[in-house]
């Protein structure tokens, strides 16, 4: 990555999070989050709510969402015994994080010691009658696991029938039926996340239609969120950080507004860090320009400080992980010191924390 520097640890990027400022449930009312301002050119902070985000926006501001549909992608099996001697042993979580092929998916299994090349995983229903079943063709580190289905007719209707929602690990319950509506954005459309881009859970209709009203533009692209999501960052330096790949689509109705808001310096706010990727990764495959064309793809692109925007002029964000790839993302865009000492504002203030938490805007 161009401009990445060397000597940053990823310990560089920890802060302390009493576990109670993390977020287990949604806030009552969809948009009725608090949000933290913040000047990255000052570090200066004002405390408000996402109700505000319109005051920040101006006429000519290009508003970028990420639409992608979270899918029901955690799933329970059980183990097809190999052996006679064999015990059966309790349910396997099996949650699907990629497609790889037809029939083919990427998944992390758990526990997944046990779970072997070749063995044979059965998907009950909740009568008990088994509707999907897979074999285990590849096995990865850290639980990782490529898995081929059987096929049925329509795999995802069967993912609605059994899946669940896949709330991150640091919300400590099960998943409830409010969840399918909560944990997914009002402007999903293209299904294929195994998590939610989550500054977009903020967004409410009349949000949206009050900021056109007001002469914001609005564009979607759509970043599938992957693996990356769940994984821990296992290196200690900055530099050796390498992340999973996600896949993405530019369409023309977004890479056209794009290009002309670049052309004009009118600033494109991106929602979420899943936007920002998709932009500058597709920035830099133009060429690094600012110039980008429809297309569809993948990217591994690592977001630090040093990175040179090329589109990206402000980001509504929620509060991300201690020493994660998105807070360093955050961090390349405002600087390292002055996120960091936003947080440490944000816990003072109880602000809530991560996926179901609040947000911040850094312009």
């Amino acid at each position: 990555m161009s401009g990445q520097p060397t000597d940053l640890r990823v310990e560089d990027f920890d802060y302390d999070l009493p576990g109670e400022l993390i977020a287990q449930q949604p806030p009552a009312e969809r948009g009725a989050s608090r949000m933290l301002a913040m000047d990255r050119a000052t570090g200066a902070l004002v405390d408000g709510s996402f109700a505000n985000l319109r005051t920040y926006l101006r006429p000519g501001d290009l508003l970028v969402l990420n639409d992608s549909r979270v899918i029901p992608a955690r799933l329970y099996a059980r183990r097809t015994l190999r052996r006679d001697r064999e015990k059966p042993t309790g349910r396997i979580e099996v949650m699907l994080t990629e497609p790889a092929s037809e029939n083919q998916w990427r998944a992390l299994v758990r526990p997944g010691r046990k779970i072997a090349i070749g063995e044979r995983l059965v998907f009950p229903a909740a009568n008990g009658e088994i509707v999907l079943e897979a074999e285990v063709l590849e096995r990865g580190k850290y639980g990782e696991r490529l898995l081929e289905f059987a096929p049925v007719d329509d795999f995802f209707a069967v993912l609605e029938r059994i899946g669940h929602t896949p709330l991150p690990p640091y919300i400590h319950r099960d998943d409830a039926d409010a969840d399918r509506e909560r944990y997914q954005t009002v402007f999903a459309r293209e299904r294929g996340s195994v998590a939610a881009p989550t500054a977009g859970l903020h967004f409410t209709p009349q949000m949206l239609d009050a900021l056109a009203g007001n002469g914001v533009e609005i564009a979607r692209v759509t970043l599938h969120v992957g693996l990356g999501t769940f994984a821990p960052l296992r290196v200690e330096r900055v530099d050796e950080v390498r992340l999973h790949r996600e896949r993405y689509t530019i369409g023309e109705e977004a890479a056209g507004p794009v290009n002309r808001a670049a052309a004009e310096g009118r600033r494109i706010v991106a929602v979420g860090t899943t936007a920002v990727r998709t932009l500058e990764a597709a920035a830099l495959e133009g060429g690094g320009a600012g110039r980008i064309k429809p297309h569809s793809g993948a990217t591994e692109i690592f977001i630090a400080p040093g990175f040179p925007f090329r589109l990206v002029g402000a980001l509504l964000t929620n509060f991300h992980l201690p020493q994660s790839s998105l807070l360093m993302l955050v961090s390349a865009f405002a600087g390292r010191e002055r996120v960091l000492a936003a947080y440490a504002h944000a816990v003072r203030q109880r602000y809530r924390f991560f996926s179901y938490g609040d947000c911040m805007f850094l312009a």
